[in-house]
Formats: structure tokens, sequence, C-alpha cells
């Protein structure tokens, strides 16, 4: 019956996604917790108490699913380990990772990547307290940032207000300009925008063609009539 094919291979799919993501999440747990001992897939499967899945679920996650998942790693070709959003292992690289985004102008980051990345995370963040900012958002996501040199200490929460409710979204230059005027906060100005010279197009130049004379023959229709003409005289 096709239905029932049908049916028992969703259910097949259904249930092997489901093994591979108790996989990625118990690898995930490991990294949190700051086990970043790369596994063997039978330890993997050990581990996660899946030891009795068929042999081709297993081929399946040993060849294709694990190596090909975003947030595992392959290690010597047969380990697996998990890939956090960022590769950082303490204060110190986590400091560092935030003035750089800071410098080039990326802002902050959201909180939960930074618990994904860092085991402990929490006890980080405490020691740090006095070189960063956290910010929540309206949808309750937090943001950390590094705090830039002149920024009042703490910012005032009529500050984070603003920075939360502020939208440029379908806003033109000018309305932005008398929003920050509006809110005393300067904006660049005099920025010179280059304008692209215009080159005139050279027309191509027009061949000159050479009309070759030609000699207009009247009445050549009737030339072998005139010599006739001419003997008979």
């Amino acid at each position: 019956n096709i239905s029932d094919t049908y049916k028992t291979s969703a259910g097949s799919s259904h249930n092997n996604f489901s093994i591979l993501a108790k996989i990625v999440k118990h690898l995930k747990v490991r990294h949190q917790t700051g086990e970043t001992q790369p596994l063997t897939f039978d330890e993997i499967l050990d581990e996660t108490g899946q030891t009795d899945i068929p042999a081709r679920t297993k081929h399946w996650l040993n060849y294709e699913a694990l190596r090909n998942n975003v947030k595992i790693d392959v290690v010597n070709e047969d380990k697996y380990i998990y890939k956090p959003e960022y590769n950082i292992r303490g204060k110190n690289s986590l400091k560092k990772l935030l003035e750089r985004h800071s410098r080039e102008g990326q802002g902050g980051i959201f909180l939960e990547a930074i618990e994904e990345s860092l085991p402990n995370y929490q006890k980080h963040l405490e020691m740090m307290s006095d070189s960063i900012v956290r910010i929540t958002r309206p949808d309750k996501k937090e943001i950390i940032f590094s705090k830039v040199v002149g920024l009042p200490d703490p910012i005032d929460e009529e500050i984070k207000n603003l920075w939360r409710s502020v939208s440029v979204e379908g806003m033109n230059e000018n309305k932005i300009q008398e929003y920050l005027q509006k809110h005393n906060i300067s904006s660049m100005k005099n920025i010179n925008h280059v304008r692209p010279k215009k080159v005139n197009a050279v027309s191509p130049t027009k061949r000159k063609t050479s009309k070759k004379s030609t000699e207009l023959r009247h009445n050549a229709h009737l030339a072998g009539i005139l010599m006739d003409y001419d003997r008979n005289q």
C-alpha cells in the first residue's frame, strides 16, 4: 500500500531527525559545562542512550547528518565536537570580542550567543561588570556591549529607553536630522558626496564613403539602331 509506505517513510525520517537533535543538544550542553573533549560516534550514542538505533540510521548520522551540520565540528576525521557561534574560552577572549565589535561598528552581542559559546558565561560576565553594558530589548532579548570611554556610568535610564524606542525605518535624511536635533543628538555634517564626472560620449566617426561617379548614358538602347543608320547613309 502506497499510503502505508509513505507513512512509514515519514515516520522514519522524523525519528532520524529527533535522534540528530538529541545528539546536537547533548554536545551543546557538554560545551557549555566546559567539556570540550571531542567524542567518537560510538561514544556519542552511548552517552545519549541511543546505541540500539538501526544500522541504516547510524550510517546516515555518522557520514551525512553530523558531518554536514553547521553546529558540529569534525575532529581528526572520526570525532565530533560542538561548534558555538563564537570561539571564546574565557573573560579575556570575550572582552576582546566585544571591543572588536564596538571598534568595527557591529554593536553588541546577544546574551544567548555568549551563553552558547562560553562555558560558565555568567561568572565571566560578573567579573567584567565594570567594562560592559547590558541592555534588554522590548522583546526581552539582552545584548552585551563593550563600555565606550566617555559614556556616563551608569547609563541614564532615559538614554536606554530612547535607544530601545528609536526607529529610522522609512525615514528620509531630513526627518532623521530633525529627530536628532529634537533630542539634542549631534550628527555628521558636511559630508562631501563625490559625484562621478560625466564623460561625454563621443559619437563614432562617420566614415566617408566615396561614391563612384557614374556616367549616365542617355538613349543607350538606341545605340545599335543609330550605328545601322550611319552605315546606310
